[in-house]
């Protein structure tokens, strides 16, 4: 017991559990609102919401979103984390089972399954409106009676019935109904080697159950032919299905690349050439020291409007991604991509993200979320980095304009079909492990009901991410580029003022002579080289000006002639006389090593450090290793 301004007040977590789709997030949003966060489970990468519900008595509820699942009997990380938080569960904690109205022999086995853990249960249907239309109409009040515990009706969207929920969870952790007809008999059977006889068992002996229980409710009558039904006769036919998924990506990648990039332009015009000269020039005017104003302006401020600068592409991509679930439809996506998936151990639902990351990275590492199974979502975001975003394209462009002017066109199409290779390549070695915990078996689903998405589902969902992003991979982006900007601003060299150094002789350019050497193997031992690679990780976009920079150069129109030819003479020099194998080099460098800081920052957060830094470092190793290759291939050819 706690007490609040003097009333005494109960601590209650309500752990959301129910079907994939069967309305969670709708029911999380209506009662938690704005109060959400995003957090792994302890030991997973297995991501759940929580949040607090909001009531205008003293009463405290917390409330946990858990993954959803067919079944206590786990078989995937996600479904452990379910089945964990039920059997740790305490005192003051109540389950509320989702009830899908649309699927009630399905719900009520989950909810059963619950009920043997002897943990409170209390029942919230959802989709109540769709009785009759896409299912078998039932009672609800009906379905409370025959289990003797508390059953609650949501309303559409779920606008109303919240009220009684409330009341109703903190009953239970009082009353601790128990549903009629089943024993509690604790956790699952021997958890750390379950005996699949006993477990077998137990699971026909709850499917007796749930046909008693559900056999008077339903109406025997067949439903008739819904809109879902005919859309899917259509859209699930490889021959139509799969042209429209392809419209459906090619929607994705112009959101990715066309809508989010004017906005993204002007977040960092607002930042850096508006905000960050005013800043100066009132510093100045304060009399404040040059060094300190280049640390606020031309570091920190510049750093946070790179962060600020993804927020527009994160929340588009967030956005479009949450209503294509929310609406049913990458569930379908992911039944007629299914084939092509598996062929490289994973499943169709993969595909999507695979596909948002040859427009950006970032945010096909956001899309991983509505991947439903943990280990698949670890194999994609390991997987990314090597799709070919478009930051990259500027660099192919270059190289190939300089050093394959005849065939340009095909060197630029040649990193695109190696960014698949690649792909196919990592997707075979990293998904063993998958294949070895059953993850290739086939894709067995439940195909939801076509709906419009609900945008008071949706904002909720797309704030709760986009500022975990901020808070928490943001905070890497600006840590990494503050040391960059600090690297580039000491001199050590010259005789040059702080802020005002020449690349060559500042620390920055230092650290790129001394990593020079390393490039040997791909005929790019040169500093400037070194200096491209470095700055292209923190953003691939930039390579090209920071060549030109290392050269005393613009990158503009009127001097890339100069810059042609000083970069042909760099790499002939480097390379020994083989400027074109080396060229080739740089060209499968670029498209293997990390994608940016931000890419790295958004990983960390996702997978964590062990993760992130162990796929950093395989991915200097690889981008290593072929780009060696490649240059001594080119050389004997």
């Amino acid at each position: 017991m706690r007490r609040e301004a003097g009333a005494p007040t109960t601590t209650v977590t309500a752990l959301l559990i129910g079907n994939p789709n069967a309305g969670k997030s709708t029911l999380f949003n209506a009662i938690t609102g704005a109060s959400q966060r995003a957090t792994n489970a302890p030991g997973t990468t297995v991501e759940l919401a929580r949040g607090r519900w909001r009531s205008s008595d003293n009463q405290r509820i917390g409330v946990v979103d858990l993954p959803g699942t067919y079944s206590l009997m786990a078989r995937s990380p996600d479904e452990h984390v379910v089945t964990d938080a039920v059997d740790r569960a305490g005192g003051h904690d109540v389950a509320v089972v989702v009830i899908d109205a649309t699927a009630l022999t399905r719900s009520v086995y989950l909810l059963g399954q619950v009920a043997q853990r002897g943990l409170p249960v209390v029942a919230v249907v959802t989709k109540a409106d769709r009785m009759g239309i896409d299912a078998q109409r039932w009672d609800p009040d009906e379905l409370g009676v025959t289990l003797g515990i508390p059953v609650v009706t949501l309303g559409a969207h779920g606008r109303s019935g919240t009220d009684e929920l409330r009341r109703a969870v903190i009953a239970a952790t009082q009353t601790r109904h128990q549903v009629r007809g089943i024993v509690p008999a604790g956790p699952a059977l021997n958890p750390s080697h379950p005996t699949v006889p006993a477990e077998l068992a137990r699971a026909s002996s709850l499917f007796d159950w749930v046909e008693r229980t559900t056999a008077h409710l339903i109406n025997t009558g067949a439903p008739a032919m819904t809109a879902t039904d005919r859309l899917d006769r259509w859209l699930l036919k490889p021959g139509i299905g799969l042209p429209c998924f392809a419209a459906v990506l090619w929607l994705l990648f112009e959101l990715a690349t066309r809508l989010a990039a004017p906005l993204m332009d002007a977040v960092t015009f607002l930042i850096e050439d508006t905000a960050a000269p005013a800043l100066s020039g009132w510093l100045e005017s304060w009399g404040t020291p040059a060094w300190t104003i280049g640390a606020l302006t031309d570091g920190l401020l510049v750093a946070i409007g790179t962060v600020a600068a993804f927020v527009p592409l994160m929340m588009l991509m967030h956005t479009a991604i949450t209503m294509l679930d929310a609406s049913g439809y990458l569930a379908r996506a992911a039944v007629v991509t299914d084939r092509a998936m598996r062929a490289i151990g994973l499943d169709g639902r993969a595909v999507v993200p695979l596909i948002v990351g040859f427009g950006c990275n970032l945010p096909a590492l956001a899309a991983t979320q509505a991947l439903p199974h943990a280990r698949h979502r670890l194999v994609v975001r390991l997987l990314i980095p090597y799709t070919s975003c478009v930051a990259r394209l500027t660099v192919y462009l270059m190289l190939a304009a300089v050093f394959f002017p005849a065939h340009a066109g095909l060197v630029v199409l040649g990193m695109y079909a190696g960014s698949v290779l690649l792909i196919v390549a990592a997707s075979t070695v990293l998904s063993r492990s998958a294949r070895s915990s059953g993850h290739t078996l086939p894709l067995i689903m439940i195909l939801p009901t076509y709906q419009w998405p609900v945008w008071r589902t949706v904002v909720p969902t797309v704030l709760t991410r986009v500022r975990a992003f901020l808070t928490k991979a943001g905070k890497t982006i600006v840590v990494v580029l503050m040391v960059v900007w600090l690297a580039m601003s000491l001199d050590v060299r010259g005789d040059h003022e702080f802020g005002d150094v020449a690349v060559e002789d500042s620390a920055y350019g230092v650290v790129a002579h001394a990593i020079a050497p390393a490039l040997t193997p791909m005929g790019l031992d040169d500093w400037r080289v070194a200096s491209a690679i470095m700055t292209g990780f923190v953003a691939k976009e930039v390579m090209v000006g920071a060549l030109a920079q290392s050269y005393a150069l613009d990158d503009d129109a009127g001097e890339s002639q100069e810059f042609s030819t000083r970069l042909h003479r760099t790499l002939t020099e480097s390379s020994g006389g083989y400027p074109s194998a080396a060229a080739a080099a740089f060209l499968v460098f670029v498209l293997t090593y990390t994608p940016c800081v931000a890419t790295l920052a958004e990983q960390r957060r996702l997978l964590g450090r062990r993760w992130a830094y162990g796929a950093l470092v395989a991915q200097l190793a690889l981008a290593w290793i072929l780009a060696s290759a490649t240059f001594a291939i080119g050389r004997l050819l």
